[in-house]
């Protein structure tokens, strides 16, 4: 059980519905009977369907609602969102709830990510108070990334700050596929991890990588700063998407029949 966190409403864009959502041990998570409610679901039955599917983690969390008190909700991470909305047959809800669905199957993962990954969803009804934060706040983050310049791997700056120029326009980042950050944390966690084994696990897995990159390449890779849910900042090496075939491959010689086991 985590300690008590505040629930966010996170504007779902096609729809005047929001996900409520929290960050839990630097993972956000949906509360599912708001989600069903917005949707047009019942929550019962939902529950059940996923406490039996093996991908769906579901766990039971304190949090505190919009009338300012704390209740015990059933809450899905990310990757069981996603997964949970793409089983939903849209011509077996109602007629009313149908394009509310269309638009939570297409935009929902996004909209979470966006909160917490890249600094927060623009909603469109948003005062002029509220967008110049965000304008001020990207002025003060491309500030950062023009002082890194020489220091910081250019790649990874270029994609920085598109990402920062996407959240003032309220766009999603226009980033070569190639080009976009790739995280060792990220990586491990996209495998089923939970946030103790990717704490556990990462040192080495970078170690590793570190050795095939440069063998790969003969260098090591660039540096690049990583932004941790508790709001600090480390350096880290630099890799991309581009190099996910080495994460692959130090993954499955190394890590991939342990995490089976377990």
């Amino acid at each position: 059980m985590s300690n008590t966190t505040v629930l966010v409403s996170i504007p779902v864009p096609g729809t005047d519905r929001t996900l409520m959502a929290v960050e839990i041990d630097g993972t956000p998570q949906v509360s599912l009977r708001h989600t069903c409610e917005a949707i047009g679901l019942a929550t019962d039955s939902q529950r059940r369907k996923l406490r039996g599917r093996s991908w769906a983690v579901v766990t039971q969390e304190v949090a505190t609602g919009s009338d300012g008190k704390s209740y015990e909700m059933t809450m899905i991470d990310r990757r069981t969102l996603t997964m949970w909305l793409a089983t939903i047959d849209e011509n077996r809800v109602s007629d009313d709830a149908r394009p509310v669905l269309i638009a939570f199957q297409a935009e929902a993962a996004d909209a979470l990510d966006a909160y917490f990954h890249e600094g927060g969803a623009i909603n469109p009804n948003a005062t002029e108070e509220q967008l110049d934060v965000l304008v001020r706040r990207a002025r003060a983050q491309a500030s950062v990334l023009s002082a890194l310049r020489g220091i910081v791997d250019a790649k990874h700056l270029e994609a920085k700050g598109r990402i920062i120029l996407a959240q003032a326009m309220g766009e999603k980042p226009e980033i070569e596929p190639a080009d976009v950050p790739l995280y060792v944390s990220d990586f491990l966690a996209s495998k089923g991890l939970n946030s103790t084994l990717v704490a556990a696990k990462a040192p080495g897995f970078g170690r590793r990588l570190k050795g095939l990159y440069i063998a790969e390449h003969g260098e090591a890779p660039a540096l690049a700063y990583q932004d941790l849910p508790n709001g600090t900042v480390r350096q880290v090496c630099a890799y991309t998407e581009s190099d996910r075939d080495l994460f692959e491959q130090v993954w499955t010689r190394h890590y991939s029949t342990e995490a089976e086991a377990a």
